[in-house]
Order: structure tokens, then sequence, then C-alpha cells
């Protein structure tokens, strides 16, 4: 009874520390419209942690901006003269340009240049790139990196996969292979790598509890060198601090490699939706991969933490309406055009892509209950 009380505040907890780390990702995104928009002279009327009731609120006598702390704290919002939030760049432009603001109201976002307005939309994204590698450098100077020599301690496991059926979880020690001691987790993959299509007794460790599955070893799936035997985790590897440039570096070649990582698999989507899209997590999945994640210390949090920020930057350029892409794509239009998008094709576009939104997230979120209903969750 204890047990499970314990078990269900530690969930709460878990889930408590993801909000809260969510949370603080979409705020610094909205910040980074706050501070462009204050550096381009637009009026920012409110600033607010969160949603729903007011808790608490404070207005500036100087800028005039209300800063206020909300009853939910999840995300936030930045609202700006000359935005109503309910209709779409070029249309608030075309109001704006009939009712004379352009000329009256020089604190109106609307009553900016073009290319102001564009770095204010796009300030959201970039501040979740800058963001993306400040954290990669604070894991890898506080906390380390990853080092070549990987604990013989089971990380995210593979569906349908020999470790996954054995009932391996996340978490466990491997003690030993067929009987013979694992003293890292170099040597645990070696015997593995090496063992394709045999049986292997794996004992290991869970909460002190000594357990014995035997398996047998699968065939690596590709891009995995062929006959090398794979059962379906990957270890926890060892974090090891490093100097302050060394840290600077990795972040950088880091956050490359996510971007380039990211993009590869977005093209894949597009290119295979069929094959690809179940590949998709949403906030239920990010929030399970965040619960496992923190058992494993700060640094791989922290990683995660970046990727999710890059991920946010990323989905905020795609060309959608109600995303920063999507109001992006009608001032380029406009500037391109001299004018806004016509009423007629604004709306068919505002429209389409609204509903394509709408379905990606319901998409999403349904495979990522599908995966736990399941018990198919990677995490």
């Amino acid at each position: 009874m204890l047990a499970t009380l314990l078990m269900d505040l530690t969930n709460v907890e878990k889930i408590a520390t993801f909000l809260i780390m969510l949370s603080a990702l979409v705020v610094l995104h909205e910040f980074g419209h706050f501070i462009m928009a204050r550096r381009s002279g637009v009026r920012v009327n409110e600033f607010a942690v969160g949603f729903g009731p007011k808790l608490l609120k404070w207005t500036s006598p100087r800028t005039g901006t209300t800063y206020a702390l909300n009853l939910l704290p999840i995300g936030g919002y930045c609202a700006m003269q000359g935005e109503d939030g309910k209709s779409t760049e070029a249309e608030q432009q075309r109001h704006a340009r009939a009712a004379g603001v352009l000329e009256h109201d020089p604190e109106n976002f609307q009553s900016k240049g073009a290319f102001t307005r564009l770095g204010i939309v796009l300030a959201g994204p970039l501040a979740n790139f800058v963001l993306t590698f400040a954290l990669l450098f604070i894991a890898a100077f506080a906390f380390g990196v990853a080092s070549r020599q990987e604990q013989p301690i089971v990380g995210p496991l593979m569906e349908g996969m020999p470790a996954q059926k054995a009932g391996v979880q996340v978490g466990d020690r491997i003690l030993a292979l067929n009987g013979q001691p694992v003293r890292n987790g170099d040597e645990l993959v070696n015997v593995i790598h090496h063992s394709e299509g045999k049986r292997l007794r794996i004992t290991f460790e869970r909460s002190g509890v000594i357990f014995e599955r035997t398996l047998i070893t699968a065939t690596c799936p590709p891009p995995n060198p062929p006959h090398q035997g794979c059962i379906g985790f990957q270890p926890i590897p060892r974090y090891e601090r490093v100097p302050f440039g060394t840290a600077i570096v990795y972040a950088g070649s880091s956050m490359v490699d996510m971007v380039q990582q990211s993009v590869q698999r977005l093209a894949l989507i597009v290119m295979h939706p069929t094959q690809y899209a179940g590949s998709l997590t949403g906030v239920i999945g990010m929030g399970r991969a965040a619960a496992t994640i923190q058992d494993f210390g700060w640094a791989p949090y922290i990683d995660l933490a970046a990727m999710i920020s890059l991920s946010l930057g990323i989905l905020n350029l795609l060309p959608f309406p109600a995303l920063d892409g999507g109001r992006a794509a009608f001032i380029l239009a406009e500037t391109l055009r001299g004018k806004p998008v016509d009423p007629e094709k604004e709306a068919l576009v505002h429209v389409a892509g609204f509903a394509m939104l709408m379905m990606l997230m319901i998409f999403v979120a349904y495979h990522d209950i599908a995966k736990i209903v399941q018990g198919k969750a990677v995490f």
C-alpha cells in the first residue's frame, strides 16, 4: 500500500516537472516575440505565464505592459498592440490600413514594415534555437557529456524486439549473459552483437530483485551492419564532465546533428507518410519519455528539454495558420505582392491549413494513447 502510494506520488512529481519544463520552453518562445517587439517599438499589452483566470498581475507605468501569472501555468502568450488573435496576418493588415492605423499608431504591430513584422514573428522560433544551444551547453558543462563507455543499464526499448518480449524494462541493470558477469555496457553490446540468432540467458536486477530470462537474439534492423545480433535496447551512457570550451563545441555540434536528424525525419514523414507518420510523438509521448529519462539524471533530462525546444522551434516554422510559420508566409506573400493576400484565397488557405494542423494533432495524440494502451510505447 505504502509502495503504491509512493509510486503514485513519484509519478505526479514527474508529470509536474515535465509540465513546468514544457511551460518554460513555451514562455521563453513567447519571450523571444516580446523582446523583438519592444526593440522594434511595438507596444506589448500583456505578457502572461499560463492561461485562465489571473492570479497575479502588474502593469508597468513606463511601458503600459501588464505582466500576469495565470491559474493554469502551462505555456503563456505575448499580446501585442494590433493583434486580435482571431484573424490571419493579412486580414489584420487590411483592417489596419482601412482604419488608418499605419499612420496614427506607431506602436501598433501592423504599422511596422513587413521585414520588421517578419522579424518579430520569427523571434519566437529563434528563441527556441538559442535556448536549445544554451541547454546543451549547460548539460555538458554542469553535468557532463555521454562518454564512449556505456553502462550495462537498459535504456529505450524497441517494440517487438526480444528484450521487450522477455519482460526487460527500462532501468534494469544487466548482471550476466549466459552466466558470465557483465562488467560494462561496451562488453554487453559486444556479446549481443556477436550472438545473432543464438539463445541468450540474461540475468538482470530491478529494484534489488534478480531476474533471469532466456531469449533468441534477433538480427539488427537497418542501418546496422548485416549479420549483427540485437535484442532491442540502447544502454545508458556514462556522463563525464568537460571543460568550458569543450562544452561549447559539444553544444554546437550536437545542435547541428539534432537539426539534421529533425529535418531528415520530417522529410521522411512528408515523402512516406504511411510508413513514418506513426513515429510522430506529441505531448503525451514526450511526457512518458521525460518520466523515464528523469531516472537517469539531469544531463539526459536537460538534453531532452533541448530536443523539445528545437522541435518547438521547427514546428512553429511550418507554414500552417495559427503557427509562426503561417504568419510569416502571409507577410512574405504581402511583400512579394505589394499588398495583403486576397480575402477569398486567404480564407481558403487558412481553413485548409488549420484543418490539417488539427488533424495532425489528433493523429499524433491518438498514436501516443494507442501505444500506451497496447503497451508499445518506447519509454
